[in-house]
């Protein structure tokens, strides 16, 4: 008997039909002879409509107090499937993160995974009943507290019971067939990818891709946790994620064995991030440490960075770096209270930039690929702003209202048009 772990997504179980779709889907798993644990989203957008509802009764609301309400989305939806499962003649128990065994750190609002102690899943498993556990929250033994995972939280969950029960695969339900070659709703033409490697998945993660969120593929590939992204609207094979030194397990894929990576696997974006230029910075040796300790004091997460020549007559050059819109307002006010002590002459905020990235395993072997990323934009006339380049990926930033026309030149470019549209059954693609 095999053990599935099942996630599904807010947009999966949106109303009461799609909970007994997704019931339904659950039994029919149980009956093919698997244990079936399932990790749960909150339904529709009720995550954001708890967080706006938090913000009209106080600009700030406390952290603590925060999780508490916005756990309350994935108690309900936990709590509704397991009734549609009983309903259907098959015992199905419901378990919130705590329960679960699901031990945090302390940090409210974007915790972090310490432990999984499944005891209690393990026991209703044993007994035959299919669990159900609420994603995107757990528990902090210190502080007695319910945290939560921050967003992506349930994928995040899903793996971590899938890695602490060991399970035989991840199933990641959404809104789309699989991981497609870029955003289907940005590119109509995009193809389904069959398998990817746990490596691009991360790159393409990292850029923008809001299919399978970064700490959840990162968790997988360290854990051995191979993952399988599929459509909760029809019963069509999705995308297999694997970690190529492991393989793809015999029953999911070719024996488990993968052909050569395709050249390029896939094109993301991301508007979700702004640009700091410090400009005049003293070219000199530990000036460019003295900033970015400044801005690791923020906890803020940079990405790009670009350093300037510095211009011969001043002595002066300009550092500029990306980082999330989000923690725009906070590294600004930290270098700018700094100002003196590093000696640079201004600072400059741009939050209407696109970040594309190219991701494919195939670039380590392949020579021309930067060059026809370049020409493709060029031919397009979008301008470059910043470059940046790992072993399988090449990022460039570009205007924010040019992103998703750079996005699909590119994908022309490199072959990646599928002879179909695609088809989104709705929602956001989670």
């Amino acid at each position: 008997m095999s053990l599935i772990v099942q996630k599904y997504g807010g947009s999966s179980v949106s109303d009461a039909e799609s909970i007994k779709r997704v019931a339904k889907r659950i039994v029919e798993t149980r009956k093919a002879g698997n244990d079936v644990v399932v990790a749960v989203s909150a339904m529709g957008d009720t995550t954001d409509e708890l967080l706006d509802l938090a913000h009209e009764v106080t600009p700030i609301p406390a952290p603590r107090e925060l999780d508490m309400l916005l756990t309350a989305g994935e108690r309900i939806s936990m709590a509704l499937l397991a009734m549609a499962i009983k309903s259907m003649g098959y015992d199905a128990r419901s378990f919130t993160g705590s329960q679960a065994g699901m031990i945090t750190d302390a940090q409210h609002g974007a915790a972090r995974i310490v432990d999984v102690t499944p005891g209690r899943l393990s026991e209703a498993l044993s007994q035959g009943a299919i669990v159900i556990v609420a994603g995107f929250q757990g528990f902090n033994r210190d502080t007695k507290d319910i945290t939560t995972l921050g967003r992506g939280g349930s994928d995040t969950t899903a793996v971590a019971l899938a890695a602490a029960l060991d399970a035989d695969v991840c199933e990641i339900y959404t809104d789309v067939d699989g991981v497609f070659t870029s955003d289907p709703r940005v590119v109509p033409l995009a193809r389904k990818i069959d398998r990817i490697t746990s490596e691009e998945m991360l790159e393409l993660a990292a850029a923008g891709a809001k299919v399978l969120y970064i700490r959840a593929v990162e968790y997988a590939r360290r854990h051995g946790v191979t993952l399988h992204v599929r459509s909760s609207f029809n019963n069509n094979e999705g995308t297999i994620v694997y970690n190529p030194e492991a393989g793809i397990p015999a029953e999911l894929g070719r024996n488990g064995v993968e052909v050569e990576e395709p050249i390029i696997a896939g094109i993301a974006a991301d508007l979700s991030e702004a640009k700091i230029t410090v400009v005049g910075v003293p070219d000199i040796p530990g000036k460019a440490a003295q900033i970015f300790k400044i801005v690791a004091k923020t906890n803020s997460n940079v990405d790009m960075i670009v350093q300037n020549v510095s211009a011969a007559v001043s002595g002066l050059t300009d550092i500029s770096f990306t980082l999330p819109k989000s923690e725009g307002q906070i590294v600004l006010t930290a270098l700018t209270a700094e100002q003196d002590a590093v000696g640079f002459q201004s600072l400059q905020y741009d939050d209407q930039i696109g970040k594309l990235a190219l991701v494919g395993a195939g670039m380590r072997t392949n020579t021309g690929v930067s060059a026809k990323l370049f020409e493709a934009l060029y031919e397009a006339g979008i301008n470059i702003e910043m470059i940046s380049t790992s072993e399988i990926r090449i990022s460039v930033v570009t205007r924010a209202d040019t992103i998703n026309d750079a996005v699909r030149v590119v994908h022309t470019a490199f072959g990646l048009d599928a002879d179909e549209v695609a088809k989104v059954h709705g929602g956001t693609g989670r």
